[in-house]
């Protein structure tokens, strides 16, 4: 095989297997060889938003991860949208045309006076309300006025659709319309000012709320002229309300004959005219009851011309008897009852193909959400199943609803009726299992399962609360699959849907690590949108559970969200913050250490252990003490934290560092002073022994000054030092000169100070003695001493170093009683005060 072609593995397939003349497969370099037993896992898809101040994450393994916005990635002011670019989003975001033959276009009947009222009201800037029943053409009539205002504001007609969206919802879809800003949704302040900006006929369909919302979207905008249809269910617009109000009501009997006979495409015969006037009064003359009045005729003129057209494995398709005619075409199809025409939907879903039919049943279990045609092959189980959109579209049954199609008015309940509910809720389940794992696969965009959004929703709230085995966690499978989509799609207003209806189907279900990660995107949405407090209790309801569940990375997740809510709102940061035991260093938990002064250092630097600061969190203390006063309180006490947790995580981190970095200074001087006293002259010969069992005492007791009566060679009678020959002989113990003597090494004890118990006499090493001597005179050469008689007989110098500090009185049983004090140090200096 020569280097340009390669085969089968130009196509991705290699060779079969070991048995090939080409030898044992060879893995291409750079690839980990697969594991026949474990599917390699699909890849996470994270996608980064920018949403005001903060940068986004959507993360859908741990949580979405949000931070502030780094200064260089802070996007520039939206671009506004051409009118070409215009024109491509109305066509990227109208519903896709139903495969089949295209149905007859309908003129727009009797609706002359309306259309130019409402085109007159627009273009004096007025906003307008028409409200009309289910049925009643107002979708018609909009689309007739928006090409009449095409050219009557400076951003053109921007087409927008209320079902199921909010006014926060609207006023995005508004900025999205007009602007250019992938990747970039605006805060609240952003959005608003944006909007205030914009110049447009708004022509806005099946809008579902009033009162007080509908005056903020009309404040929020007031370059706007609206055009809102609805229905009259809907809540009214409040008293003080600038809107016009335009009622839309049916059609006469003429227009209903002639709509009639547009929509069969053929004259009608004074048996259709009578029944169609009969039809007119029954249902009050709506357009949408003539269109599928018309489905009915044709679908009759089919019957009379093959009376088996529409017959099925169970017989024939509709119960109307037959009869012959030969006057007539030889066939006798009588036409529907009156309560069939004014309720069709029942008698044209008999006449409909198989997958038609079941194509309403998923209808009906999803609430009258139709799913795309792209969905209907999978979902059936027939691949010319997205054909059956076409069939319900030409009967009538479908209306459009933004981007897709739902059942028309007053059809679900009419197939409830006929029984087309059975089996509801298998079918959603069934739904919610096929666009979970649709949601979740790599090659579909967000902006897909934003399209399909509603029957998303739809299929997950039909399974909660569920009743059946398992409905409730298919329900969490397609909330954790569909809400990051949501999310990256911009579409939040679902984001937070299936965020709830997730929740509530994972508390059913008892999965707490799904629940957990649902808590924490409601958190990071609650953050998003303005609402800290909110924030603060999902993330910390997340971090608690997952704190249980031992999940660490979730728990990170959660904390720099909460970190990120404490800064924000400006308050202490909360209690689960801190990081279980163990996750800091043993440098930053363990506490400073002590410091021992020097000789001739002040006493204005040493601070006594009982005015310490008390340990903050992480071991660490609150405060530091000033130099020679008390400790300052923390500053965020009165609100039960500790200043120094009241700022961001990084002010922690670098607080920390810093009281490690002062402890590891103090440290490093305190040894070098320390051993720089070696240096001086009278402390060559000074030698120092001691046992392990009397460092262990000297550790657990305070420090005790020499007695009265003690020599500059002795030392005291709690450390068991072998007392020493002095150069300058005997002398009697006094207080301590706090200025240091030059007379005596490192501040000794005055030789001049009088006596108050007169000569002592030597104690043996290691005793408990309350008296204490100083030992015979010995020549001044002598034979060197055996190891025996260095450690029991050899005396030697004390150290008698000076504390600058405070003195004590001495509890030792003393010749002299309590009265004498002293504060002589310990070589090691554990016995004098620590400096923090």
């Amino acid at each position: 095989m020569d280097s340009t072609h390669r085969g089968p593995e130009l196509y991705g397939r290699d060779d079969d297997g070991p048995g090939t003349a080409a030898g044992p497969r060879r893995p291409v370099r750079g690839q980990l060889t697969p594991d026949p037993g474990r599917p390699a896992p699909p890849q996470a898809r994270t996608v980064r938003l920018i949403s005001g101040d903060y940068l986004l994450t959507v993360n859908p393994v741990d949580g979405s991860e949000i931070e502030l916005c780094p200064p260089g990635e802070h996007p520039g002011p939206p671009a506004r949208r051409t009118e070409a670019g215009r024109a491509g989003r109305e066509r990227a975001a109208a519903p896709p045309v139903p495969p089949g033959p295209p149905a007859p276009q309908l003129p727009l009947l009797e609706r002359t006076r309306e259309r130019e009222r409402l085109v007159r009201l627009l273009t004096q800037g007025r906003s307008v309300r028409l409200t009309g029943p289910g049925g009643s053409g107002r979708t018609a009539l909009l689309d007739a006025v928006a090409a009449d205002c095409a050219d009557l504001a400076p951003d053109g007609v921007v087409r927008l659709s209320g079902y199921k969206r909010t006014a926060a919802d609207l006023l995005y879809g508004l900025f999205e319309a007009v602007h250019d800003a992938p990747d970039h949704r605006p805060d609240r302040a952003q959005l608003l000012d944006a909007v205030r900006r914009i110049g447009a006929v708004v022509v806005l369909d099946d809008l579902e709320f009033g009162g007080t919302a509908l005056e903020e979207l009309l404040d929020a905008t007031p370059e706007c002229a609206f055009l809102f249809a609805t229905v009259p269910d809907v809540a009214a617009p409040t008293t003080d309300s600038q809107l016009e109000e335009v009622f839309l009501a049916g059609l006469g009997r003429g227009a209903c004959l002639d709509l009639l006979e547009r929509a069969v495409e053929r004259p009608l015969t004074e048996e259709e005219r009578n029944w169609a006037g009969d039809l007119r009064f029954e249902s009050e003359g709506l357009p949408l009851r003539f269109v599928q009045a018309a489905a009915l005729l044709r679908q009759r003129d089919l019957l009379r011309a093959d009376p088996g057209a529409y017959d099925t494995e169970d017989g024939p398709a509709q119960d109307a008897p037959f009869g012959h005619d030969p006057a007539v075409d030889g066939v006798h199809v009588p036409l529907p009852s009156l309560g069939e025409g004014a309720a069709p939907a029942a008698l044209l879903a008999s006449r409909l193909s198989e997958a038609a039919r079941e194509t309403l049943r998923f209808a009906v279990a999803l609430g009258g959400e139709v799913p795309h045609q792209a969905h209907l092959p999978a979902l059936i189980g027939d691949t010319h199943a997205d054909a059956a959109l076409g069939e319900l579209a030409g009967c009538g049954l479908l209306s459009p609803a933004g981007s897709r199609y739902r059942l028309a008015a007053g059809v679900v309940t009419q197939l409830e009726a006929a029984g087309y509910g059975e089996g509801a809720t298998e079918r959603a389940r069934t739904a919610a299992q096929h666009y979970a794992w649709w949601a979740g696969h790599p090659s579909v965009t967000p902006e897909r399962v934003t399209a399909e959004g509603d029957a998303v929703l739809a299929a997950m709230a039909q399974l909660v609360p569920g009743d059946g085995a398992g409905q409730a966690s298919v329900a969490v499978l397609l909330a954790r699959s569909a809400a990051p989509a949501f999310a990256a799609g911009l579409h939040w207003g679902a984001w937070e849907r299936a965020l709830r209806i997730g929740q509530e189907a994972a508390r059913i279900a008892g999965e707490v690590a799904e629940e957990a990660y649902l808590h924490h995107e409601l958190g990071v949405l609650a953050l998003l949108t303005g609402n800290p407090d909110r924030a603060r209790a999902e993330l910390e309801t997340s971090i608690g559970m997952r704190g249980a569940l031992a999940d660490k990375s979730g728990a990170v997740a959660g904390r720099r969200a909460l970190a990120l809510v404490a800064d924000r709102a400006g308050g202490a940061l909360p209690a689960s913050l801190a990081p279980p035991e163990g996750e800091l260093p043993a440098a930053v938990t363990a506490p400073l250490p002590a410091l021992t002064p020097r000789a001739d250092e002040p006493v204005t630097r040493a601070v006594p252990v009982a005015s310490r600061p008390a340990p903050g969190p992480y071991g660490t203390t609150a405060a530091l003490p000033q130099h020679g006063g008390t400790p300052k309180a923390p500053a965020g006490a009165a609100r039960g934290g500790s200043a120094l947790l009241a700022g961001a995580r990084r002010n922690l981190v670098a607080t920390l560092a810093g009281i490690l970095l002062t402890g590891v200074l103090g440290t490093v001087v305190t040894l070098g002073l320390t051993s720089g006293d070696d240096d001086v002259p009278g402390h060559k010969d000074i030698v120092t022994e001691q046992t392990q069992g009397q460092e262990e005492d000297e550790d657990e007791s305070p420090a005790d000054g020499p007695a009265d009566g003690s020599t500059p060679g002795s030392t005291r009678s709690d450390n068991g030092m072998t007392p020493g020959p002095s150069d300058s002989g005997p002398t009697s113990s006094g207080s301590t000169d706090p200025s240091g003597d030059p007379d005596g090494p490192s501040g000794s004890a005055s030789s001049d100070a009088p006596s108050s118990t007169g000569p002592s006499s030597p104690r043996p090493t290691g005793t408990q003695s309350g008296t204490k001597s100083s030992p015979p005179p010995k020549p001044t050469k002598s034979p060197k001493p055996t190891p025996t008689e260095t450690e029991s007989d050899s005396p030697t110098p004390s150290d008698t170093a000076t504390d600058p500090g405070p003195t004590e009185p001495d509890t030792s049983d003393s010749a002299s009683g309590p009265s004498a004090t002293s504060t002589s140090a310990s070589a090691g200096g554990d016995d004098g005060p620590e400096i923090v």
